[in-house]
């Protein structure tokens, strides 16, 4: 995983990729952990910051990389491997609470596997997401990866120290996961400006 985001920072650099791109870093450990629960079978929902979720569920990373290199890289999809990413923060919560209700309708031994910044965590949605997939008791989890940041402005300047998610991760509802780590990249790029 290391080694393919330093091949799209030198893809990035050399001015290949049109469009913006998100590189993972410093959660390696944690994403691997929580990979091992999840099936072929099930459904990966991600955000922009996509490339380490894609290829734990099974994208090659040739096929990756050719959506990054025709500026997919903020919504990288696969529906044959059930993956999905957006570049709308919060926005695949509704999505994976959808897939989630369809599931249990249909009686499928599968889950759904929602990915998101703590920025999107401290959303309206995320509240509604998480209480109704809860509530009805659907086959989702929502995977909170907090970074610290919302975009470039600290999350807790931005969203106040005192919320419940900085209070204690164990407040959260049951089909709720959450981890902390520190990203070496910045936001977007790779730290310096590209012409393209």
């Amino acid at each position: 995983m290391i080694a393919f985001e330093a091949q799209v920072a030198e893809a990035y650099e050399r001015g290949e990729i049109h469009a913006p791109v998100h590189l993972s870093s410093g959660n390696e450990d944690q994403l691997i952990e929580i990979f091992q629960g999840i099936t072929r079978k099930d459904w990966v929902l991600s955000t922009w910051r996509s490339h380490y979720h894609a290829l734990l569920h099974g994208i090659p990373p040739g096929e990756l990389m050719r959506q990054i290199l025709a500026g997919r890289s903020m919504f990288v999809n696969d529906a044959e491997r059930r993956f999905y990413a957006s570049s709308i923060a919060g926005g695949i919560l509704p999505i994976a609470v959808g897939l989630g209700m369809a599931i249990k309708r249909r009686g499928e031994d599968r889950k759904v596997w929602c990915f998101v910044g703590d920025m999107a965590a401290m959303t309206g949605i995320f509240e509604e997401a998480t209480r109704y997939a809860f509530n009805f008791e659907l086959p989702v989890t929502f995977v909170i990866e907090d970074n610290f940041t919302s975009v470039y402005t600290p999350t807790r300047d931005s969203w106040f120290s005192n919320s419940y998610l900085w209070q204690s991760a164990r407040s959260l509802l049951s089909n709720c996961v959450y981890y902390q780590y520190k990203s070496t990249w910045p936001h977007s790029g790779i730290g310096e400006w590209i012409s393209f």
